[in-house]
């Protein structure tokens, strides 16, 4: 396996926790701003 090769398999993986961890955290806030604005306790 070349190195460009295996440096891009490498830095892939922190790139897609990356965007799993934007898309969970946009919708637990989202979630959150929802619940105040109608009173409620998030839980």
């Amino acid at each position: 396996m070349s190195t460009v090769a295996l440096t891009i398999y490498v830095l892939m993986w922190p790139a897609l926790v990356a965007v799993v961890m934007a898309v969970i955290g946009r919708g637990f806030l989202k979630e959150w701003l929802d619940a105040r604005r109608r009173g409620e306790d998030l839980i």
